[in-house]
């Protein structure tokens, strides 16, 4: 069976992580990897996270299976963090656990490909390296739309142009705040745009919500989705708890399913449920265990989650500052009013080489950079090697 198995491409991403971790230079940056990191360059395990799990080893509850959807408080917990306490929506949302933010963009994807096969999924260009992926393994045809800014901004009519070409039925996947890669994200006056467009052409947001509380705050970041829930009938959602809990390696995420209204929830889960069944059947629940035991007792939590958001925004703040007080260009310093880990910069892949050959900093080809995993002593050092080659 094997004799002509084909070799598999190596994931570009992690090549560049394998060639950042042979790089013997003392100075060498990497903004590669898409996590959080503190001041000192570490991934920190958020204490009230720390808490929890003293808390959940004490009380020694059972091992046994849970339901296929899984842990039904963190559902209940989640559906509250994205749509907000006694929403009314809440009543026409179905949410599952899923195996992070991208067990539930799969999971979501295969739901689509079941009840509306052939419908076409618009990902925003450039987009999440692995949304695309997940479209097209569900068996969705997957189209771009552009998703650049302006002297201002978003550029909403350069989106919406491509848009236009969209059928009925089709899906748009949004990203909900601090778009990965480019931290461009549209006010909350072109969020009420995009849901006119949405509702006038008759496609579907699936909204993927995997930084809330990164970007202007937990209640702030969700404003956008909320008026989209709001204004229509059907929305998708995939969130995750791997950057505002912390809980990479946990894979705790959800997926959501907004109907026109509450009479269509049993088959929407049972639906959900079927396909989960034949893929990993349930998620595991540490992770959600502890997002529950966060949700009972968010303040320190909450406080810590807004400390990190400070972190990221002071530094695309210096980073800013240096590049501005050295003169570099101007399209190089729009990152100041972007939003969230990431910025793309406006650098093409020899340009990027150029960054990781000459001075040690490692971005991915397409030129994005992790703002959070930036550290204080660096910036300096970033801007000038910037500046050079830019």
């Amino acid at each position: 069976m094997l004799n002509n198995f084909p070799a598999a491409a190596p994931d570009p991403l992690w090549d560049l992580i394998n060639s950042f971790r042979a790089d013997g230079r003392r100075e060498k940056i990497d903004l590669v990897v898409g996590v959080y990191r503190d001041a000192s360059g570490n991934t920190p395990v958020m204490r009230a996270v720390q808490e929890a799990e003293v808390r959940l080893a004490s009380a020694a509850l059972s091992k046994s299976y849970r339901a296929l959807s899984g842990n039904h408080a963190f559902n209940a917990g989640m559906a509250n963090l994205l749509l907000g306490a006694n929403a009314p929506a809440l009543g026409r949302q179905c949410t599952i656990q899923t195996v992070g933010g991208t067990g539930a963009l799969r999971l979501l994807a295969d739901f689509i490909a079941r009840i509306s096969p052939g419908t076409t999924a618009w990902n925003t260009d450039p987009s999440y390296v692995n949304h695309k992926p997940l479209m097209a393994a569900a068996g969705l045809p997957v189209r771009p739309f552009r998703w650049i800014e302006n002297d201002h901004g978003l550029d909403l009519e350069a989106a919406f142009a491509d848009l236009d070409a969209a059928a009925a039925g089709d899906v748009v996947i949004l990203h909900g705040c601090c778009h990965n890669p480019t931290g461009i994200d549209p006010t909350f006056e072109q969020w009420k745009e995009i849901a006119r467009f949405c509702a006038r052409k008759r496609i579907t947001p699936l909204i993927d919500m995997a930084y809330q509380g990164f970007g202007e705050g937990l209640e702030e970041d969700a404003q956008g989705l909320r008026h989209m829930v709001d204004q229509l009938d059907t929305v998708f959602v995939a969130a995750s708890c791997s950057k505002n809990m912390g809980l990479y390696c946990e894979r705790t995420g959800a997926a959501m399913v907004i109907a026109p209204d509450g009479s269509f929830l049993g088959n929407i889960r049972s639906t959900l449920e079927n396909i989960t069944r034949a893929n990993y059947s349930m998620p595991p629940d540490h992770g959600a265990a502890i997002a529950v035991s966060l949700f009972e007792q968010p303040a320190p939590w909450r406080e810590e989650l807004e400390a990190a958001r400070r972190r990221v925004a002071d530094t695309r703040r210096s980073l800013a500052d240096a590049l501005a007080t050295l003169g570099a260009p101007e399209r190089l310093q729009v990152l100041r009013r972007q939003k969230g880990m990431f910025s793309l910069l406006p650098l093409d892949g020899q340009q990027m080489e150029r960054l990781r050959l000459e001075f040690g900093v490692y971005g991915t080809a397409a030129g994005r950079i992790n703002i959070a995993g930036l550290l204080p002593g660096q910036i300096d050092t970033l801007a000038r090697a910037l500046k050079a080659v830019g």
